[in-house]
């Protein structure tokens, strides 16, 4: 019992199979925050301009995904598997965080964004939070919780936003790099001999799954969609690089 009792992130005491689907996160202060962010993306009068509406639908995609991750049953999910708390992490660096970084364009655009700083710093912030002391420390107070949780949405939305800023070259060769990290650190704690993220222990067990075969597939949604994930974009930007290249040259043979 004293394991169990031990693990109380933000998200709730672990829940077992029969009650998750009621766990849903009644934080005031979240609650305020997103009521607050609710009335500005919907206020009829604010988004008028054609790229003012763009950047709306992205902020507006970016707070369903935020009441999702941290209002719905999947928050409390988080808190007793490992593998969800990875999704719910996966979901913030690859959706959340680009659809800021093309809401808030205009803001970021006033802060220096470094291509490969932002890179390494993104890389190394998801790598220190994902080792066991410092992610069973984020369970362990909601105060580092709250700074998990920023550092790695902040962090990635500084990246997104230097890749839409960076020369295609550039950003194709961050975005490759950020796969072979991804994956390396997914196939490290795949491959791990021993479950290495006590907070989740007892309540993987409580649903009839070993903590190593949670950390084995957290690793591997990590490893697989995760690195794919950042290949597909990469894939993206290297196509839009052709084709305008494509396009130049079309555009000096017709002058």
């Amino acid at each position: 019992m004293d394991v169990v009792q031990r693990w109380i992130p933000y998200c709730g005491e672990a829940p077992g199979p029969e009650v998750w689907l009621s766990r849903w996160n009644l934080d005031p202060v979240l609650g305020l925050a997103l009521l607050a962010m609710a009335i500005a993306l919907w206020h009829p009068a604010r988004w008028q301009h054609v790229d003012a509406r763009r950047r709306r639908d992205m902020l507006r995609g970016s707070w369903a995904l935020t009441v999702l991750l941290y209002v719905s049953p999947l928050c409390a999910l988080s808190s007793a598997f490992f593998t969800v708390r990875v999704v719910h992490h996966m979901a913030l660096v690859l959706v959340v965080a680009p659809l800021l970084a093309v809401g808030l364009d205009p803001w970021l655009r006033r802060l220096p964004a470094p291509l490969w700083t932002s890179t390494a710093l993104a890389a190394a912030v998801f790598w220190v939070w994902h080792a066991p002391a410092p992610y069973a420390a984020a369970l362990s107070s909601d105060a580092m919780y709250a700074l998990m949780q920023l550092t790695l949405l902040g962090s990635a939305t500084w990246f997104w936003s230097a890749i839409n800023r960076a020369e295609p070259a550039a950003a194709l060769a961050s975005m490759l790099a950020t796969t072979v990290q991804m994956g390396l650190l997914g196939a490290l704690i795949t491959f791990a001999a021993r479950p290495l993220y006590p907070p989740h222990f007892a309540s993987a067990l409580s649903w009839g799954v070993a903590p190593l075969e949670d950390q084995q597939l957290a690793g591997i949604i990590m490893w697989a969609p995760g690195s794919i994930a950042y290949l597909a974009a990469a894939v993206w930007i290297g196509w839009r690089w052709l084709r305008a290249e494509r396009d130049r040259g079309l555009d000096m043979k017709t002058t």
